[in-house]
């Protein structure tokens, strides 16, 4: 799905009228070329036909003009449409994949000016759209919905297990035992997550209406993630605040199979070598006190060198944080002896 344009996705979703055009044209059998954005680069290749000065653009009407065989030229919204029947000469020294001369001419003349060519192919009754980046063919809304569900099963299975990355992440916390390969771990299960998480987003919108639970879903799954991800990094970055506050954006540029391997993930991130001991600042925990301000976690980050000195600071030590107040100070202590006790509990069941 990676490289297609969301304007376009939104244009073509089921139930918007170039849709209805592109489905009436495959239901009488034509077939069609149609490009989307019209202007002088546009009008240098085209040869015959007639214009029809921005006629309003309606499903009936596509239909109709593409029975003839030249292509339709309309707006980049698909609004009103401005020739028709035209014969379109793309520069033939632009290299091309295709065959057929539809597909052929709708590749070249996308790659010359960069907009969006659409061909309706008769023979086959597929859609294939092109643009400057590549092409990709319009799949039906069964298909569509089959696949984004598909990816929702994915995308719920690799939630849960970041989810379990993240308790696990805290037992190594309270246990002083974080390795930098442990860091990077849950940043590559964050950005799979992110990365499966784009996929479907485009499904939605190529959907249309009908991808609305798709989106309520998505919303619900990936809640949290960004923010997880950046503040274990704040967590672990050798400077703070980090130079770059979202780790997910520096992996951004990763092939999906490079996110599997943590020495490419970790090169990016600069946390230092995998298997070397990391000490979190207790950033991450500081943010699961109930009630605490931000001045005053900043205030305790300042105060303290990590996490294991907070864990095991007294009710007097905590009081000496400037805005923590001995009543904060006696909250604080008992939220950290609560995780104390339930990670010694972890570690008995695990005996």
């Amino acid at each position: 799905m990676t490289g297609r344009d969301p304007s376009l996705l939104r244009s073509l979703a089921p139930g918007t009228r170039l849709r209805n055009g592109v489905e009436l044209i495959l239901r009488q059998g034509s077939g069609a070329l149609i490009v989307l954005g019209y202007g002088p680069d546009i009008e240098a290749i085209c040869s015959g036909g007639f214009h029809l000065n921005g006629a309003d653009f309606s499903p009936a009407r596509l239909a109709e003009l593409a029975k003839m065989d030249g292509a339709v030229v309309t707006d980049e919204a698909a609004e009103v449409i401005y020739r028709a029947n035209v014969h379109l000469i793309p520069d033939s020294s632009i290299e091309t994949s295709e065959t057929g001369t539809r597909h052929r001419t709708a590749e070249r003349v996308a790659r010359q000016t960069g907009r969006s060519v659409i061909v309706v192919s008769e023979g086959r009754s597929t859609v294939t759209v092109y643009g400057r980046e590549g092409m990709y063919e319009l799949s039906k809304p069964t298909q569509l919905l089959a696949q984004a569900n598909q990816n929702l099963l994915t995308l719920e299975r690799f939630r849960r297990r970041l989810s379990e990355v993240e308790n696990r992440l805290t037992q190594l916390e309270v246990d002083d035992i974080v390795t930098n390969r442990d860091v990077v771990l849950l940043m590559q299960r964050a950005a799979l997550v992110r990365r499966i998480a784009s996929d479907l987003e485009h499904y939605a919108v190529e959907l249309g209406g009908e991808g609305n639970l798709i989106r309520i879903q998505l919303a619900d799954l990936i809640a949290g993630v960004s923010e997880t991800a950046q503040i274990v990094y704040e967590d672990y970055a050798r400077s703070y605040p980090p130079e770059y506050p979202q780790p997910l954006e520096l992996l951004a540029d990763l092939d999906t199979e490079h996110l599997s391997d943590p020495h490419r993930v970790a090169a990016p991130l600069d946390l230092g070598p995998l298997d070397s001991q990391a000490r979190p600042r207790g950033i991450r925990i500081l943010s699961r006190v109930p009630r605490l301000p931000e001045a005053v976690r900043r205030s305790l980050i300042e105060h303290f060198e990590s996490l294991q000195e907070m864990l095991y600071a007294s009710v007097a030590d905590l009081d000496e944080v400037e805005g923590v107040g001995r009543t904060r100070a006696r909250q604080m202590r008992h939220y950290f002896d609560r995780l104390l006790d339930s990670n010694r509990t972890w570690e008995a069941d695990e005996d």
